[in-house]
């Protein structure tokens, strides 16, 4: 008997309808005559889960005492024994009680599977095992029920159930997954927007990795070389040179275009062992493309194009990137290169775009001397030419008989001098010109073997060879110091152009400028270094690469910008010709500085400018606002006064009661200027203890009707790291403005609950909530959105109890009510030791 088939339904949390679509598969199956039996089904109370039970048989489960309580689990040898075709079998990373066959639901599905039995089961995202830490980083909550992923890779069908949040929130809200008491609790900790989100974009991750494993399965054993573009996979080809930065950088700004896009660098190296990679830039490159979330491939391979296509389709890759060529013109007469060929030979199914960068791979960087251009090879090369090439060519020469005439001997000779002139200048090419006139006199002018010249045509021919030579050799030499020249001013002017453009733009990026220093003169590391007066110590304003120079004096070439200011260089000597383009480096430098501490003058300012309008504002709301309450005291205060009337004990005990609101409204308005004040001035300074909510609470809400406010705070909640002052004038003002807000007859709720080393206090209104362009905005002074049915104010509840939470280290923030309404939502840092109780988990069903 073959093993059986596993499916799994995949949810990104609980309540999805996993459960739901596992029972909808076993009916439409048992319609087809397939023997379905329910190993294990828990419907948690959801009638539509238990109604879809019906119909369906169900194997008696194993009861299990376990101290001195009864559970039930799957009975295993009880399904074996009943041996269906298909075995429904729910939550796989449930734990079985103590003394059960097993010690996870896992492993009982794996002898069902063992015995030929097809398994149908579920599982959520969290409950994976290599996302346990992923998870607790998220929601705050330890999965302590796990399955290996081994286990669900293993399965042969994975079919996602997905919902929206808000959908789940809503089905949350209306009691279709919890009980009603339980959905409070759940709605403000493990079933919170953002945590369902990161949860479902879990999910869809890793079941679109194994989706692509199926692919390349599917790929490998069909023997399909295609590219299939399900997905953008960008490949780029690496030469271990600085450009492999460039490339990177724009593949992933080409990945990041689009969804899911993922990145493969790729350095492909000889079998022999021949390279001239810098290990240290593909060390630098490898760094980066993981930084950016891609990998990075060491493949060998003598046939460079044809290693990087094969690569590129082995990988299912949609588009390579490569850098521009740095050959010469001339050297295209050796092939076309392998940007081209492997242009060519992509086909249809691979995009090659090729990325142009600077010709010496060091970024921008300036044509060194000429010397350092031609380098060391080369100049080897050309003295070979200019004095080995011709021996050789006399060797040769002679060994034929009867040989080309001397006449055409000389244009050979001139061919090697303009050769060596063309590879290493001057020098190489006046060697050849008087070995070759040397060779051509004791070999092949007559009398041969002699210094001796018997013909004056002779004579004359091996003065013209000698002076076409050095004559061909200056102009080339010439030509080439003019090529360079021209290709140095036009680096030079491009600079200079970027600087004078990043002028125009206003660009005050220090680091990114200095960066730009240091990739154009190769260098390790540039600092910009300011002292306050002569005599004072240097102090590094910006700096980057690694170890930057402490003083101009440390440093390998500084450029001095006015008197106490200075742009040092570490890595090399420059020459002096660079130091004019670095000169204009220092003075954008010293302008982008200056420009960048105007911008702060320009903050400050503008700071003091909006301090002028809170001022403003806070006049008009004195004006208005202080003086309605002012008015009615003094006309109660009148009226008790007056002699014409005689009060009655109710009309006077009504006129002070008049009296006793508008001072109590003339306080609490006077209160909240002078905290908004002392938040504007930073003078707010918190002391902050381990309190207990239940012990401030009760006392912020000491300014609203009892009946008004509902009160859900565990005793199981641990100390928090607050001002006790702060925090209660701060929640006094949200549940001001809540009760403000809600109709009559419906109480505002306060609950508090615990997610990971945070405690969140959320105070829900049932009123007409708030748009969501207006959640900050209704944070700022001086700001009411909407209409309050009662009461009135400056504006300043809500900025004062932000500013105050803020200062504590805590977070408010504004949430849509589940129903309509809004909620607060007040973080703060749970203060370290133990707490009370058992902190609080996920409700049973979802952890299960």
């Amino acid at each position: 008997m073959g093993r059986g088939k596993l499916r799994i339904y995949l949810g990104a949390a609980p309540g999805v309808g996993k459960t739901y679509a596992m029972l909808s598969e076993a009916h439409r199956r048992a319609e087809r005559g397939t023997d379905c039996v329910v190993g294990y089904v828990e419907h948690h109370g959801r009638p539509r889960t238990e109604v879809l039970l019906h119909g369906l048989e169900q194997v008696r489960r194993r009861e299990l005492t376990h101290r001195g309580a009864q559970f039930t689990e799957m009975d295993v040898d009880a399904v074996l024994a009943r041996q269906p075709a298909v075995a429904l079998v729910d939550e796989l990373a449930h734990t079985n009680v103590p003394g059960s066959r097993n010690a996870k639901r896992w492993q009982d599905v794996e002898e069902l599977l063992a015995a030929g039995v097809d398994v149908i089961t579920t599982v959520n995202i969290q409950h994976l095992e290599s996302l346990g830490d992923v998870v607790h980083s998220i929601t705050g909550v330890r999965q302590r029920e796990t399955v290996p992923d081994e286990v669900v890779r293993r399965a042969d069908q994975i079919e996602l159930v997905d919902m929206a949040p808000q959908a789940l929130r809503r089905r949350m809200a209306h009691g279709n997954i919890y009980q009603p008491d339980k959905v409070d609790a759940a709605l403000s900790n493990y079933f919170r927007p953002g945590n369902l989100t990161a949860l479902r974009e879990l999910a869809l991750l890793w079941l679109a990795d194994r989706v692509d494993e199926y692919l390349q399965q599917y790929r490998g054993e069909h023997n399909i070389r295609s590219t299939w573009q399900a997905r953008e996979r960008i490949v780029v080809g690496l030469t271990g040179g600085p450009e492999g930065r460039t490339l990177i950088r724009r593949a992933a700004r080409m990945a990041a275009k689009g969804a899911g896009g993922e990145i493969l660098a790729v350095y492909i190296a000889r079998s022999d062992g021949l390279t001239s990679a810098s290990p240290k830039e593909l060390t630098v490159q490898r760094t980066l493309v993981e930084d950016l979330g891609g990998t990075f491939h060491h493949v060998i391979g003598d046939d460079i194009p044809s290693s990087l296509l094969d690569f590129a389709r082995g990988v299912n890759a949609t588009q390579i990137v490569l850098g521009s060529s740095r050959r010469r013109s001339w050297q295209y007469l050796f092939g076309p290169g392998v940007g081209a060929t492997v242009a060519q030979d992509s086909g249809p199914d691979l995009d090659v775009h090729i990325v142009t960068h600077d010709e010496a791979g060091k970024g921008r960087g300036l044509p060194g001397n000429r010397g350092a251009r031609i380098g060391r090879s080369r100049t080897i090369a050309a003295w070979l030419v200019g004095v080995a090439a011709p021996v050789l060519l006399t060797l040769v020469l002679l060994s034929v008989e009867d040989g080309p005439g001397l006449a055409n001997d000389v244009l050979l000779f001139l061919f090697l001098t303009v050769l060596a002139a063309l590879l290493g200048g001057l020098r190489p090419a006046l060697a050849s010109a008087a070995a070759g006139s040397l060779l051509l006199n004791y070999y092949f002018t007559p009398p041969r073997h002699t210094l001796d010249i018997a013909e004056p045509q002779n004579l004359v021919a091996l003065v013209i060879f000698f002076a076409v030579a050095v004559a061909v050799a200056s102009v080339v030499d010439l030509a080439a110091r003019r090529t360079h020249q021209a290709a140095r001013l036009r680096a030079e002017s491009e600079i200079l152009s970027f600087l004078a453009g990043s002028v125009l733009r206003g660009e005050a990026a220090l680091d990114a400028l200095l960066e730009r220093v240091r990739e154009t003169f190769a260098m390790e590391s540039v600092a910009l270094l300011e002292r306050a007066g002569d005599i004072d110590p240097w102090t590094c304003t910006a700096s980057v690469g690694p170890a930057p120079a402490a003083r101009p004096d440390d440093a390998d070439v500084d450029m001095p910008v006015g008197d106490h200011m200075a742009l040092a260089l570490s890595g090399r000597v420059l020459p002096a010709e660079d130091r004019r383009v670095l000169a204009a480096f220092a003075a954008q430098a010293a302008v982008v500085l200056d420009r960048q501490r105007l911008v702060g003058e320009a903050e400050a300012a503008r700071a003091l400018a909006e301090g002028n309008r809170i001022r403003t504002a806070l006049l008009a709301a004195v004006s208005h606002d202080l003086r309605t309450p002012l008015a009615g005291i003094k006309a109660a205060v009148t009226s008790l006064r007056s002699d014409d009337v005689a009060w009655s004990e109710a009309d006077e005990a009504e006129l002070l009661a008049g009296i006793e609101e508008g001072a109590d409204r003339l306080d609490h308005l006077v209160g909240n200027l002078l905290d908004m004040s002392r938040l504007q001035t930073g003078t707010v300074t918190p002391l902050i203890r381990q309190t207990s909510l239940d012990e401030v609470i009760p006392l912020a809400l000491a300014g609203v009707p009892p009946e008004s406010v509902g009160l859900d705070i565990p005793e199981t909640l641990p100390m928090v790291a607050v001002d006790r002052g702060l925090l209660e004038r701060a929640v006094a003002n949200i549940v001001e403005n809540a009760v403000k807000y809600t109709p009559d007859g419906t109480p505002v709720v306060v609950a508090a609950s615990t997610l990971g080393d945070r405690v969140e206090l959320r105070v829900v209104d049932r009123g007409s909530g708030v748009p969501d362009d207006a959640k900050e905005r209704i944070f700022e002074p001086f700001q009411r959105v909407g209409d309050a049915p009662r009461g009135a104010g400056v504006g300043l509840g809500l900025a004062v109890a932000r500013g105050f939470v803020e200062a504590m280290g805590g977070t408010l923030s504004a949430e849509d009510t589940p129903g309509g309404g809004m909620t607060m939502v007040l973080t703060l840092g749970a203060a370290p030791g133990p707490r009370p109780g058992t902190s609080a988990e996920m409700p049973a069903e979802a952890t299960s």
